[in-house]
């Protein structure tokens, strides 16, 4: 028993790897290529993905939104976790990382499910606004810029129809949001949209520390309770 989360060390994480994930070796491959890149630090953990499976999976999501693609990791996660019927909208500014999740969408028989947007996400999302799917989305994941994160989070609210899950990547920005003396534009921007939905009455939220801190939002059925 614990009055608070447990202090995940490395052996501790080692351990919750090697007896609870089940990562399909496609993904696994898709890991150990990003790690190469110098970028390679905004991949998300795979305990993370198995997470979101697991989410999309209980609440039997069959269209997805993604904002922030990099190299396909979540998305493979995403589009696996739907039926076959599922459909992801994957927005992303960069061709030479989505080259990459092409790829092992390819791969893994999930390219059909993934609709690739390259673009500024905040225009691909006004455009699916401006086509009336506003309530239409079961599943939305941020993992992009964080001064853009309340504008993709508002946007995202309005896709979503009522009861449709919202996950907010790096939520605890590798504990710097904790720090007083760190008040650069980003680590700021995801302090101010943590609280804006810790106070925000449209939906139900957690914060969840895995990976890099996933910050959950559920619409709310009826507004606010």
């Amino acid at each position: 028993m614990s009055t608070r989360t447990i202090e995940l060390t490395e052996g501790l994480h080692a351990y919750m790897l090697d007896a609870s994930l089940r990562e399909p070796e496609l993904f696994c491959l898709l890991r150990e290529e990003t790690a190469k890149l110098p970028e390679a630090s905004m991949q998300i953990s795979p305990e993370q993905g198995q997470f979101m499976m697991l989410l999309i999976e209980l609440a039997g999501c069959k269209r997805a939104l993604e904002i922030g693609t990099f190299t396909g990791y979540s998305s493979l996660c995403i589009a696996s976790a739907m039926p076959s019927d599922g459909r992801l909208i994957a927005c992303d500014l960069s061709e030479e990382w989505t080259a990459i999740a092409r790829r092992y969408w390819q791969r893994a028989g999930l390219d059909q499910k993934i609709d690739l947007r390259l673009g500024p996400a905040l225009d691909t999302l006004s455009s699916l606004l401006t086509d009336g799917l506003a309530g239409t989305f079961d599943f939305a994941f941020i993992d992009a810029d964080k001064v853009n994160g309340d504008a993709y989070y508002e946007h995202s609210l309005q896709l979503l129809r009522p009861g449709g899950l919202l996950a907010i990547d790096n939520a605890l920005w590798d504990g710097r949001v904790a720090d007083p003396e760190v008040n650069d534009d980003d680590t700021v921007a995801i302090r101010t949209l943590t609280r804006k939905i810790r106070d925000d009455q449209r939906v139900a939220m957690s914060l969840v520390p895995i990976g890099d801190g996933l910050l959950l939002a559920r619409k709310l059925q009826t507004g606010p309770r």
